[in-house]
């Protein structure tokens, strides 16, 4: 049997894509997807009535309407929560504009050198935009630096592009951050980086880089080796991975949920609350700290901070 393939399309004023069917002339879901990234199902204009018919779709198995595909050509359908290609672009220029208007804030400089001056300052950040103010923090008695600083800029594009890298100032490494101070003492800084669950193999860094550059700049991807079903992906701007958490999107035909990426402690300490009495061996504790360890995607060996007791079983600030 000579392989039958159907005409479909993203849009119907685009060029269609042939797709092949399946020997009993079904078309996989599956299949579709693999061109069309998220697609749900097809649908077509009805030569008689000039209305949007859809496609039966039973088990992931699309069958061809009145028992033939014809010559038609078959938009892709796409879930609610996942936009379609014309309306992320539209959305990403959307959210680019709102950042354009969004104010700067002050922004915390941490790991400064002791030499480094006001002026220094300056002259460093002046290179990514127009700077409003710069100020170093020194003791009041002795007037000596406290090895961190502030400083804000006019445009918000700088603010972010500033704080998706480190900064090397008089020969060593500091960090721009958004200050926690109006947070209370018991709530952790916001972050950049959220955690993408029920990964497929098939999903690479960079794929992943792209799906996400559609809501804010991408900083960083991390998949860990060997494989385990799971990502982590951090962005310039914390907002844009607040607003994610807790979504459903579609990616490469696949429903990924995004959460919160813990700190390393916090997962710790509730995986602890699971084991009756909270007292788990010391191999568990060994065993959940070098898995956390790698979740965190920080590294593969135990963390400098942590220390185990042999004596009470648990982990212990350093």
């Amino acid at each position: 049997m000579a392989e039958l393939y159907i005409r479909v399309a993203e849009d119907e004023n685009e060029e269609p894509m042939e797709i092949p069917s399946e020997d009993d002339g079904t078309v996989l879901l599956s299949t579709v997807a693999a061109q069309f990234p998220g697609a749900c199902g097809l649908r077509y204009r009805s030569p008689v009535s000039q209305c949007m018919r859809g496609v039966r779709l039973v088990e992931g198995i699309l069958h061809a309407p009145e028992s033939d595909w014809g010559n038609l050509v078959y938009v892709v359908n796409y879930p609610k929560d996942n936009k379609r290609k014309m309306d992320e672009i539209d959305a990403a220029s959307a959210v680019k504009i709102k950042r354009g208007v969004q104010k700067t804030s002050d922004l915390i400089v941490l790991g400064l050198p002791w030499k480094t001056s006001e002026q220094d300052l300056k002259d460093y950040f002046s290179t990514f935009g127009e700077v409003i103010m710069v100020q170093v923090k020194r003791d009041v008695k002795t007037g000596n630096s406290k090895g961190f600083g502030f400083v804000r800029f006019t445009e918000y594009e700088t603010q972010v592009k500033v704080m998706s890298q480190r900064h090397m100032i008089d020969g060593r490494w500091c960090d721009c951050k958004l200050p926690n101070s109006k947070q209370g003492p018991d709530e952790p800084m916001r972050s950049r980086k959220v955690f993408v669950g029920r990964c497929t193999e098939d999903m690479s860094a960079e794929e992943l880089r792209q799906f996400f550059m559609q809501y804010g700049e991408v900083t960083d991807v991390f998949i860990p080796k060997p494989f385990r079903a799971f990502a982590f992906v951090t962005f310039a701007d914390d907002q844009v991975a607040q607003s994610l958490c807790g979504e459903d999107l579609i990616i490469k035909g696949v429903s990924v949920h995004i959460s919160n990426a813990e700190p390393k402690h916090n997962n710790i300490h509730h995986l602890f609350s699971n084991f009756p009495g909270r007292s788990p061996s010391l191999a568990a504790i060994t065993q959940l700290h070098s898995a956390f360890t790698v979740l965190d995607g920080t590294s593969d060996t135990p963390d400098p901070g942590l220390h185990l007791n042999p004596e009470r079983s648990q982990f212990s600030g350093g």
